[in-house]
């Protein structure tokens, strides 16, 4: 969870992350974003959250994870509260995804 994003109106705000994932890390990839969406999905204003593993189609993204606010300000305060979690075990979230060879995209989205 970037603390950078900029969102704006009201309603619902989704994260929605993309990743390219090697098989050989793919186990252990998507035990870490549970664990993560586990945390997400405690804190105010998450209205849900999930990891997406991909089983057909020919897309090149392979595990994709999905989390649903209720409005910008559960965005903000679960990036603060995520940020120091992170801090306090001492994970890297950008390293990790990085030394395990995955490629990311990801973004704030709105119902279009």
């Amino acid at each position: 969870m970037s603390n950078n994003a900029t969102v704006s109106a009201s309603g619902p705000v989704f994260r929605v992350d993309k990743f390219v994932v090697p098989a050989g890390v793919r186990a252990e990839f998507i035990a870490q974003m549970r664990r993560i969406q586990q945390t997400l999905r405690a804190l105010p204003g998450c209205l849900r959250a999930h990891v997406l593993d991909q089983t057909g189609g020919n897309g090149e993204f392979n595990v994709l994870t999905l989390v649903e606010w209720a409005d910008e300000q559960a965005v903000a305060s679960a990036a603060e509260f995520v940020k120091k979690k992170f801090a306090e075990e001492g994970f890297d979230p950008v390293a990790f995804t990085s030394n395990a060879g995955v490629r990311p995209d990801q973004g704030f989205y709105r119902i279009a």
